[in-house]
């Protein structure tokens, strides 16, 4: 075989409309081979004349081969690409190659599944084998380069953006493709075309974007879609679209927890770095994710190594295909589909590693319990060998103690044995660990313990339900290291027995791996966190006795004191989230069953890893797979989206089912076999469970009239729930909400439901929920967002002149420059001044740095050489509670005084910006260098004289979790708030002779440049001139004793003034000297007379002056400012 580069990487592929776009050549039970319209005999018509000139206008590295070959089986509607060919002779000698090689094997497999496994496996083995010089080349380094100097030049980004990839593509600008190049960056999409004379540049931010998926339509096969701004974008004709889908997804994604979620990633080196980001750096972060997920490890394991082999399964009594997974602290296995069987070896329990046979390339691993598990065919098995021993501190070297002899010994025996008996499963028996004793039990053996003697059908059910398990255990293991297969899946499914419930939650969910990883930590934590006052800590007595209310165990101090440690603890473990409502009523649930530290580590397990995002104040989680069930409604019932076509009831009405996993819907003793699924098969179990419901209740809910007559119908359904097996007394059992007798007169066993919910949507795949999660994530997050800026905009637009459109484009600049400050570093204070907790206002806040670079693109004048201290005193001035930060009101209402305000407005605007808290220091600002306030913030704020907290944010409001809010302070701000607006002319303060002076200076600094500068200067000279000699009279006319102004202040005000404006700047001004000469003329020895002016009397000379006057009314064209901001924020360095 020496054509191994034209065989393809196994890729779904869209086959909707496609056939359009291919003839079919020639085809078996398993393949087909198909030739490109427009290519060959016939030319194919006004399609195929289609297909070759779009074929025709891609380069080289673009071109979509003529001729593929696709795999399928009978019973399946997927097709895969796994072969191409530019010419009929290539193709068919691929075509005779799979007859020859592949078709014969094919008919020992029973399942379709393992067909498809068998022909995917074998294609990647050859392209393992034939690509690795192909993939040399993509990876060129100065074809790499060359790419990025002409995504620098075509889109002027800021130096520091890092291009991930680039890919040759069309772009559908409305009914016409451009071909051009396709470059993806850390914080952008860009696509660049020139042909004809015609110039097409398109730059999206990632965070920006609400749509991204794959789609195809009669001219496109396949293309990505991208939605963004209200516009969509279409770009096809890529020769790997897979592969550029989901870098685009991660880039999305990145963005997305970066930005939004305010995420680190610390203990991922790929990604930790936004200047560093690869495109192996994504696929490794990508890769090990998908590892955490399937195999419910912690956070902190990264994939490491993954080697090809089979394992011996005992129970089977053959070698399985799959693939051995190595990550930090765990040895893992799946077979091939993953389905059959797949187990977690912890390293701390392996105890040896042998090579008992060279030949078949094969390393057995010993592990606690007498359990020995042989791995065979693997490539690199020396390699892999000594890779588990070091992790697990085994020591290569042949000269052993006596105690490593034993093992060693102990553990040949057993393969030995092992080989020779496979029937004897006795062996695969594990030991279940219980030296993780802990002070309390589980509340339910406490409030139920069971009778041993009572033998009723119900008990005698629950000791078969127990029987089955220890079966189970006998052939599969038991604890940390066992077989997870489809018949444990089918012991789920029959309900798990109360003795064992705990037991399986926390090897399901792997928070049996957190608590044995963190001896003590429990502990410590209900130590720190006791006597804790925060408003976590206030939510949670406030529901603690609504958890489970009915239930004996809730209504002793006992449950209510378990509970209520297990959630502060956890409040004070991770503030981010804190307490959310719902988690009293799941740990109510985990406390029945598990002890108090394991219900503790399963919590962690649910909030942490397999309910990602739900336990926040936006829910945004929970938001998420509510939009993943409405997908899997419109694809599964499509007659109950005919007869409901909006199908936001059932995102509302589904919520609950979601957030408390059923519990909150469901009788206790029923919602206990959904947790028992929902622990195996993570949120899949919820999407069937609820795709059932619907389904069971189908005719009622398509004959209502109304939402609140499908609640109703739902609300019967859900009371109708039993459990038939449960062995739980009535006084544990929980009534019927209803409790309505006509209402009561069908019932529907929970066991039947989740067996009719697997049987009929249990097809749907991890991997698809995971990446429709992924897709509707962007709409979710964009759709609060959009939901944030229309709430901010509805409260400052009743305080300012903008119209609605022109404060939306606002909103985005504004938006916009928190996150420029972002993207080129993860320690950005933007990035920590972002708490989605916060009021509406608060989302968005910039400091000093990024308001600079704002104001100067919207300032409605020419500041010049003074503008960065300008900048600093407005800052100050609209920064009202003096915290460092301001936000989009503060920001909207000085630039509509700017911009919009009456002569009297804005004239009152730049005198307050010479008084304290702008002009003078204060002891939020810089105590003794304030020439270092000019400095740019960046993530070390040691230079900031004011003290500042760990995160350099001066805070409004608590951290979640942590801090109690002050509401007295709130409603201080509230009424300052109201009082402000009170505020006339004659309240603000006189203004002394330093101020004054730097004020006139401000004046000529502002005109400098413009037309009739000449005019305005003279005039600004005169109303000085004319201000100072009325001051002379108004001084004369004092009494003798009437004592200055206090001196000490203004002295010291003084200074600081000069040390803030330095004397350059009146030098800017041809007319530069007039103040100090005006200042001779005014009187003698005036340098040792304090003297002050008030508004009013400013107000007064200046409005004499026609130039000056006709100068602050000029209008500004508001729109043109936003527009050409918009433009240039990007080119700015943030």
């Amino acid at each position: 075989m020496t054509f191994g580069n034209m065989w393809l990487k196994p890729e779904e592929i869209l086959l909707k409309n496609a056939f359009k776009l291919w003839v079919t050549e020639k085809d078996n039970e398993y393949f087909v081979l198909q030739r490109r319209r427009g290519y060959g005999e016939g030319g194919g018509g006004l399609t195929g004349l289609l297909v070759g000139t779009l074929d025709t206008m891609l380069d080289s590295t673009s071109k979509v081969a003529p001729f593929r070959i696709l795999h399928h089986t009978p019973d399946s509607q997927v097709y895969w690409s796994i072969a191409c060919g530019v010419t009929n002779e290539e193709i068919v000698q691929h075509w005779d190659w799979l007859q020859q090689n592949i078709m014969r094997t094919l008919s020992v497999f029973d399942s379709s599944e393992d067909i498809t496994s068998f022909v995917q496996g074998k294609i990647r083995g050859l392209i393992a084998e034939e690509g690795k010089l192909s993939m040399v080349l993509e990876d060129d380094p100065e074809k790499f380069r060359e790419a990025f100097l002409r995504f620098e030049k075509w889109f002027e980004l800021p130096p520091k953006e890092k291009l991930v990839t680039y890919y040759s593509c069309s772009y559908w600008k409305g009914s016409m493709p451009c071909q051009g190049w396709l470059y993806l960056s850390t914080n952008f999409l860009c696509f660049y075309s020139y042909l004809l004379g015609s110039e097409v540049k398109l730059v999206i931010s990632w965070d920006d974007i609400w749509k991204l998926e794959k789609t195809s339509n009669v001219i496109l096969t396949e293309s990505i879609h991208v939605l963004a701004h209200g516009e969509d974008h279409y770009f096809s004709m890529l020769l790997h679209l897979n592969e550029t889908f989901v870098i685009m997804e991660q880039l999305a994604d990145y963005s997305i927890k970066r930005l939004f979620d305010k995420e680190a990633f610390q203990r991922e080196p790929a990604l930790s770095d936004p200047l560093q980001i690869t495109k192996r750096g994504l696929e490794a972060h990508a890769k090990s994710e998908q590892f955490r997920t399937f195999f419910r490890l912690p956070k902190e394991e990264n994939l490491l190594e993954v080697h090809e082999s089979f394992l011996w399964v005992p129970f089977s009594h053959f070698n399985t295909l799959g693939k051995i997974c190595l990550s930090e602290n765990y040895l893992c296995f799946a077979s091939q589909d993953g389905s059959q069987c797949h187990i977690i070896i912890p390293m701390r329990e392996v105890v040896n590693v042998e090579k008992p046979d060279t030949s078949s390339r094969a390393l057995t691993v010993c592990v606690r319990g007498k359990r020995a598990l042989r791995f065979s065919e693997v490539r690199e098995y020396q390699r892999l060998a000594n890779t588990i021993r070091s992790r697990c501190g085994i020591s290569p070297s042949p000269q052993h103690s006596a105690s490593t002899e034993a093992i060693r010994g102990e553990c040949q025996s057993l393969i030995n044995h092992f080989e020779d008996n496979p029937e004897d499963v006795t062996l695969m028996v594990g030991q279940k660990d219980s030296s993780k004793a802990v002070s309390t039990e589980a509340l339910m053996t406490v409030f139920h313990p069971q009778d041993v003697e009572n033998l009723d059908p119900k008990m005698l059910k629950e000791k078969m339900k127990e029987q089955s398990w220890n079966i189970h255990f006998s052939e599969y293991g038991r604890g940390t290291s066992m077989f997870f297969t489809r018949k444990t899946r089918d012991l789920i499914v029959r309900g798990v027995p109360e003795a064992l419930r705990g037991e399986l939650w926390m090897l399901f969910s792997g928070a049996v791996n957190d608590m044995a990883t963190h001896p003590g930590y429990y502990s410590e934590l209900v130590e720190q966190s006791l006597g804790t006052s925060t408003l976590a800590t206030d939510e949670i007595e406030r529901d603690l006795h609504r958890s489970l209310p009915e239930h004996p165990a809730f209504q002793s101090d006992t449950g209510i004191s378990a509970l209520r440690r297990v959630l502060t603890a956890y409040a004070y473990r991770n503030p981010k989230i804190g307490y959310c409502q719902a988690m009293n009523i799941l740990t109510s649930v985990l406390l029945l069953y598990a002890k108090e530290e394991e219900a503790f580590w399963l919590l962690v397990a649910v909030c942490e890893r397999m309910l990602p995002d739900y336990f926040n104040r936006r829910i945004i989680g929970a938001l998420v797979d509510q939009a993943v069930f409405e997908d899997l409604i419109r694809e599964n019932l499509p007659q109950l989206v005919e007869h409901m076509t909006d199908l936001s009831f059932f995102s509302s009405v589904s919520l609950s089912w979601f957030l408390t996993l059923f519990i909150s819907v469901l009788p206790i003793e029923s919602a206990v076999n959904v947790v028992d699924c929902f622990f195996y098969d993570g949120i899949k179990a919820i999407l069937q469970l609820g795709l059932a419901v619907l389904d069971y209740n189908m005719e009622a809910l398509i004959s209502c009239h109304d939402d609140a007559e499908a609640v109703t119908i739902l609300n019967k359904f859900f009371d109708s729930v039993t459990n038939k097996d449960s062995p739980l007394p009535p006084t544990v059992q929980q009534a019927p909400v209803g409790n309505n007798d006509k209402a009561s007169h069908f019932n529907v066993d929970i066991s039947e439901l989740i067996r009719e919910a697997y049987e009929k949507y249990g097809n749907i795949r991890t991997e698809e929920v995971e990446s429709s999660r992924k897709r509707n994530k962007l709409h979710v997050i964009q759709t609060l967002e959009d939901t944030t800026k229309q709430n901010v905009i509805r409260v400052v637009s009743q305080e300012v002149r903008f119209s609605a459109p022109q404060l939306d484009k606002l909103y985005n600049l504004f938006k916009r420059q928190h996150f420029l400050s972002c993207y080129w570093t993860m320690k950005s204070p933007a990035l920590l001044h972002h708490d989605p907790s916060l009021a509406y206002l608060e989302q968005y806040q910039l400091g000093f740095q990024q308001f600079s670079t704002l104001f100067s693109l919207l300032e409605p004048w020419a500041f010049c050489s003074n503008k960065s201290t300008l900048s600093l005193w407005i800052f100050r001035l609209i920064d009202e509670n003096q915290d460092g930060l301001i936000n989009f009101k503060e920001f909207c209402y000085a630039l509509d005084t700017l911009y919009s305000g009456s002569f009297t407005n804005k004239l009152k605007f730049l005198f307050k910006l010479h008084l304290p808290p702008a002009f003078t220091g204060s002891p939020l600002h810089l105590k003794e260098q304030k020439i270092q306030y000019f400095l740019p913030v960046t993530e070390d704020s040691s230079h900031l004289a004011f003290d500042l907290p760990e995160d350099g944010v001066i805070r409004k409001s608590p951290e979640r979790g942590r801090g109690k809010v002050d509401l007295q302070a709130y409603l201080k701000q509230w009424q300052n708030e109201i009082l402000k607006k009170e505020e006339t002319i004659k309240d603000l303060p006189r203004i002394n002779q330093t101020q004054f002076i730097q004020f006139s200076k401000t004046l000529y600094n502002i005109f400098h440049g413009d037309p009739e500068e000449e005019l305005l200067y003279r005039a600004v000279a005169h109303v000085t001139s004319l201000l100072l000699r009325m001051e002379e009279v108004g001084r004369r006319l004092q009494e003798p004793s009437s004592p200055p102004e206090s001196t000490k202040p203004a002295n010291a005000t003084a200074s600081s003034a000069e040390e803030e404006s330095p004397t350059e700047d009146a030098s800017n001004t041809p007319e530069g000297s007039d103040i100090s000469r005006n200042s001779q003329d005014a009187g003698p020895d005036l340098t040792e007379i304090e003297w002050s002016f008030s508004f009013e009397q400013v107000l007064a000379s200046l409005l004499n002056e026609p130039a000056i006057v006709s100068f602050f009314e000029r209008p500004v064209d508001v729109q043109t400012k936003l527009e050409q901001a918009k433009v240039a924020q990007l080119k700015l360095k943030a």
